[in-house]
């Protein structure tokens, strides 16, 4: 990258809005956390949906930042990143944005384990199941009203009582019996049974009761001009030029960033990014591997390469009537797919071959699950078997039913459209017929068998309850298996690490004997920046979209 002066950048910035990225338009009453899939996919769509804007609005935008001092340009930072509709934690925790605008009681250290935040300390008392929160004194809301107990009770008492709260996060939560403050700046939270991974759960930004009482958060503008108590605060969202824009916050209770000030472009188009990057219209950005390997050695460029536990596959909608019938007969494709030949031709070998949805967490990796392997001969013994055998055409038909279903992949995610793709071509070869059905936004009444889906568990195992779990808050593809559900209870409400890895390891392979989604891949998370930006840690395990990276934000310095 050319070295760009203050008054330049100003004006390249200003240059962005011409590439038509995504305004976040609306309110989104049934939001739902970014680490979810469908849930999450379609929030992400809506976002996307307003992605066009007309020339006169990228006009105004573009004069609106050319106009800004450029001295202000000097120490901040342009992130390239997700469409965004929402910024709330009870509604979309999984974000870069409401990581840094909010705070939880805990958060995460490098190493993903929790530790104390909004809580100075704490205890728990593991014969009353009774956490005990000691929270600091030194707090403001960013509107410079204090933090408060009322303010944490407030936001438990939304995941835990408020039925109309759009959240797929409710079955985090679902273990709290009571929460209250028994004296100031104290809580306690009682427990109706041990939970492992309540502790990570408290990291769920806390959000300020004296601006959401009363109001439908699902729908509220405070998610449109949120206020929190973290390193970050809002300062404004341009949509029609899809910019957000965070100044640091000069109050906060620990290390104040060095960065003054963050743009956040919200792209929809992965190619937008990369051009945004090799343009100098943006400072960082996750790429795609084969995106971020054109910028390896390239003066001006440095490039993080991070591990992600976040897995792409085509997870299945069990409600439709296909699957209804023909679930018996998903893991078997297993076998059709070449894998490792996506992972070094898709993501240019920068992922891994997949076979549980938590085998990138500590707690999994079984390798009795991975019991598939890519072999023709035994996928055709197997259909035969299960009582498939091939029509005139070559596709498989039982009972009267073709073995052809649909995928629906967004089509300006072009890695989830070439994975696609290629899983098509490798079952059609084999007899099978996985129509790839592109769109702009995500349909979920439109009767598609599935979507090419992405979900993570860089944390506790836990995060597939959510999930999998019959009925539960997150399980948008109706997955349901008794004796999963057993072990993941189970799982959850086990103190020894390591019983509960042995919890999760049966989970592995019970899930690979029935599963609802047909994982392909783990990506690794490439990010490519600005070489002026320096402090990013690649110790962090990111999650969903390689989410995560601005964990130690505060240690960020940008030199231009």
């Amino acid at each position: 990258m050319k070295k760009i002066t203050r008054t330049m950048f100003a004006c390249v910035l200003a240059g962005a809005m011409a590439f038509g990225m995504a305004a976040c338009g609306g309110n989104q009453a049934a939001n739902a956390p970014k680490e979810t899939d469908a849930a999450t996919e379609a929030a992400e769509t809506e976002a996307a949906a307003a992605a066009e804007t007309d020339d006169a609005a990228e006009t105004e935008a573009g004069e609106s930042t050319a106009a800004a001092d450029a001295s202000d340009l000097s120490n901040t930072l342009v992130y390239a990143g997700e469409n965004e509709s929402t910024i709330n934690p009870l509604l979309t925790n999984h974000d870069e944005i409401t990581d840094i605008i909010f705070s939880g009681l805990m958060t995460y250290d490098a190493n993903g384990q929790p530790v104390e935040e909004l809580a100075e300390s704490y205890t728990f008392d593991e014969e009353a199941l009774t956490y005990t929160f000691n929270l600091r004194k030194d707090v403001k809301w960013h509107d410079g009203e204090p933090f408060t107990a009322e303010d944490v009770i407030f936001t438990y008492e939304e995941l835990t009582k408020d039925e109309n709260l759009s959240s797929s996060l409710r079955s985090d939560y679902q273990d709290i019996e009571s929460i209250e403050s028994p004296e100031d700046g104290v809580i306690v939270i009682k427990m109706s049974q041990y939970d492992a991974a309540m502790l990570d759960y408290f990291t769920i930004g806390i959000v300020p009761k004296h601006l959401l009482e009363g109001e439908d958060i699902n729908t509220s503008a405070f998610n449109q001009a949120p206020v929190g108590t973290g390193r970050y605060k809002f300062e404004n969202w341009n949509t029609a030029g899809g910019m957000i824009t965070l100044v640091r916050n000069e109050d906060y209770y620990k290390k104040v960033p060095n960065i003054d000030r963050i743009i956040y472009k919200t792209v929809a188009v992965e190619s937008t990014k990369a051009t945004m990057l090799q343009s100098g219209e943006a400072d960082l950005a996750w790429l795609n591997a084969n995106y971020a390997e054109t910028f390896r050695g390239q003066d001006g460029y440095n490039s993080w390469d991070f591990t992600t536990a976040d897995y792409r596959g085509a997870s299945m909608d069990m409600s439709s009537d296909f699957w209804k019938d023909n679930a018996d007969s998903i893991g078997v494709l297993n076998y059709a797919l070449n894998k490792e030949a996506i992972v070094n031709s898709v993501l240019n070998g920068q992922g891994c071959t997949a076979y549980s949805p938590i085998q990138l967490n500590p707690l999994g990796t079984n390798p009795e699950a991975d019991i598939y392997t890519y072999d023709l001969d035994k996928f055709a013994e197997e259909m035969e078997k299960l009582g498939w055998t091939k029509g005139d055409d070559g596709i498989y038909e039982r009972n009267g039913q073709k073995f052809h279903f649909t995928i629906q992949t967004r089509d300006y995610e072009e890695e989830r459209v070439d994975i696609a793709n290629m899983m098509s071509s490798m079952l059609r070869e084999a007899g099978v017929e996985m129509e790839v059905v592109l769109v702009t936004k995500f349909d979920w009444q439109a009767g598609y068998n599935g979507f090419l889906a992405g979900y993570a568990t860089q944390f506790d195992p836990d995060m597939a309850y959510k999930q999998f779990v019959t009925d539960a808050s997150n399980n948008n593809m109706h997955y349901s298996n008794a004796e999963a559900d057993r072990l993941l209870e189970e799982g959850r409400h086990t103190k020894d690490e390591a019983e509960r890895k042995q919890i999760y390891g049966e989970f592995e392979k019970v899930y690979a004997q029935n599963p609802g989604v047909l994982l392909v891949a783990y990506l690794d998370g490439n990010y490519v920046g600005t070489s002026a930006l320096e402090g990013l840690d690649t110790t962090r395990v990111l999650g969903h979209h390689a989410v995560g990276v601005m964990w130690n934000i505060e240690e960020w310095t940008i030199n231009r």
